[in-house]
């Protein structure tokens, strides 16, 4: 039987760019609450983002998305995502309700929990839950829940696979891997959207996108890109889910890409700016605070300082959004977002449908914004832009489904199929247990990656406030081999995408080059016989980006840092040598 699932509406390889797909429309939740705290804080942050997700519901917008986070200070306060969409499921009638994402590492969430509270949602919402994935990236979480970084990709694989077969075999027949070993059970309740709800994954680049293709699951980006950038990803992705790369994680495909964008909305353009600006700003400094090497004590570290010290530092200038755009750029050297009238939000809606983004998530909740001020923001949207886009929207979207069924059809053929359990099989709780691996990984890898995270906030202590030349006169010629030998032995192939080649830096006074084989990696001084990627750059802004003291893409706006050759390696450079990515 095909499982083709919707909603969605992706224009197919075979549809050309001038067919006009309407578009959807979702919010997304961090539950953000910067500090100062008071009494009571959290329970209205609760209650109002509930009381919104009640309006979205009643306006029309087809999603809300909430995210799962782990001691996030300031940034997320949203540990439980699926008891918030429980609430939110009582109190509206037609909105779907996404996980975005559940971290799925089993030290986290052990996959079979998983899979009950998935079921339990999609039971009590009435089939409405839409089962967005990740495998989490900030030290925080990882080093919280003791996730090896090089392993969260593999255990996320793992997961997913184990969790859609709990949906779909009755009994579960069981999994035993390197990650989690669980005999059979019957894994109830089972879901209301069969043969599962819709998967998705959370992407932060070009590489996860093509990862959530070859995966045939809906891809939640969260890079801030500008539509016509969008374009081309978008078309890569229907390009692989077209293909025989696409091998289903789930028993079913979910094609959709949807982008994550801050919005405010007012009917004067300069009222937009001054109510969610500073919400938008906070939003991507928060994520970028955390998922880099920024030094964090819990309890005690005040992002929202920090935010208002360095914002324009970092990249995030207040000045740089000026009340007199006619049409919305969502980076104008500092990031805008749908921050503005309406016209101009149709217009840069329009200029995404037409790069053929199938949903648009919405973040108004984030940083200093007021409920008042999100809940007007969110009754305009509904007067004043969504009815140019909901018209004949279905009628395109079954016409969507028509056109890609004969490659879903194809990929599902290549997904291994729901298992039966062992004939007889009986509870056995001692054998049970005496089977359970309780491995741990060698404790000298542990040491390893504590020391790297010690060095980095140590190394961020010594270049933070430090002008150029002070750090180039402390960081000469013979420091820099020490760096450059250090991210040569922090090399992770896995995270190389299969490159091999020279890359080379060209730094202030010298130039060094990285000799990336397939397993390994090596450092000398001079520049590459043939390089496949060169950053120039001075070394004291270079010295910052390893600290994480300095925005690599600031520095590339503001034409500090430049880029020749593949510029496709540059995002994948920081987790090749041993740094985060988001999500």
């Amino acid at each position: 039987m095909l499982a083709v699932q919707e909603p969605g509406r992706r224009p197919f390889w075979l549809v050309t760019r001038v067919e006009v797909v309407q578009i959807r429309f979702s919010l997304f939740y961090e539950h953000q609450l910067p500090r100062p705290w008071s009494e009571g804080q959290e329970l209205k942050l609760y209650q109002d983002a509930l009381d919104q997700v009640e309006l979205a519901d009643r306006i029309g917008f087809d999603w809300v998305w909430q995210v799962e986070h782990h001691f996030l200070e300031e940034y997320s306060h949203s540990s439980a995502p699926e008891v918030f969409l429980a609430a939110a499921s009582q109190r509206t009638k037609r909105i779907r309700l996404g996980h975005g994402i559940v971290q799925l590492p089993p030290a986290v969430n052990h996959p079979a929990r998983i899979a009950e509270r998935i079921a339990t949602l999609d039971l009590v919402s009435n089939g409405r839950v839409d089962f967005g994935t990740g495998e989490s990236s900030s030290s925080a979480e990882l080093g919280g829940f003791g996730v090896r970084r090089t392993e969260k990709r593999d255990q996320w694989q793992d997961a997913i696979d184990a969790i859609t077969r709990m949906f779909v075999e009755e009994p579960f027949a069981g999994w035993s891997s390197e990650y989690v070993r669980m005999p059979p059970r019957n894994v109830l309740p089972k879901t209301v959207q069969k043969p599962h709800p819709p998967l998705w994954v959370a992407c932060s680049r070009r590489e996860t996108i093509q990862f959530a293709a070859r995966n045939g699951i809906g891809a939640l980006t969260f890079s801030f890109v500008e539509p016509e950038d969008a374009g081309k990803w978008v078309d890569e992705y229907y390009r692989i889910i077209a293909s025989d790369e696409c091998v289903p994680a789930g028993f079913a495909v979910n094609p959709n890409v949807t982008v994550v964008l801050p919005m405010m909305l007012h009917e004067d353009e300069a009222t937009a700016i001054d109510r969610g600006i500073d919400g938008a700003h906070f939003f991507a400094f928060a994520l970028a605070h955390y998922y880099g090497p920024t030094p964090h004590d819990p309890g005690r570290t005040n992002v929202w300082e920090e935010f208002q010290e360095r914002r324009d530092a970092r990249g995030f200038s207040r000045e740089q959004i000026i009340a007199n755009a006619e049409t919305l750029n969502v980076n104008v050297g500092s990031l805008r977002g749908a921050v503005g009238t309406p016209a101009q939000v149709i217009d840069l809606i329009q200029r995404y449908e037409s790069a053929g983004v199938d949903q648009i998530s919405f973040v108004l909740q984030s940083g200093p914004n007021k409920h008042e001020h999100i809940c007007e923001s969110l009754e305009l949207f509904g007067k004043a832009v969504l009815p140019h886009f909901t018209e004949g929207r279905e009628e395109r979207e079954a016409a969507k489904a028509e056109r890609l069924a004969p490659a879903i059809e194809a990929a599902l053929a290549r997904r291994a199929p729901a298992r039966t359990a062992p004939a007889g099989y009986r509870i056995d709780e001692d054998a049970e247990v005496a089977r359970a691996d309780r491995s741990r990984r060698p404790l000298r890898e542990e040491v390893r990656s504590a020391s790297r995270r010690r060095f980095r906030q140590g190394f961020y202590r010594l270049v933070h406030g430090r002008t150029d030349e002070q750090i180039e006169r402390r960081f000469g010629p013979s420091a820099q081999r020490l760096f450059f030998a250090g991210m040569a032995r922090a090399y992770d192939p896995s995270a190389a995408g299969g490159f091999t080649g020279e890359l080379e830096f060209r730094l202030t006074r010298t130039t060094w080059t990285l000799v990336i084989g397939k397993n390994r990696a090596r450092a000398r001084p001079g520049p590459a016989d043939e390089p496949s990627l060169t950053l120039i750059v001075k070394t004291a802004d270079f010295l910052r980006i390893l600290a994480g003291d300095a925005n690599p893409a600031t520095l590339l706006m503001d034409g500090d840092l430049e880029l020749r050759g593949n510029f496709e390696l540059a995002p994948r450079l920081s987790e090749m040598f041993g740094g985060p990515s988001p999500y």
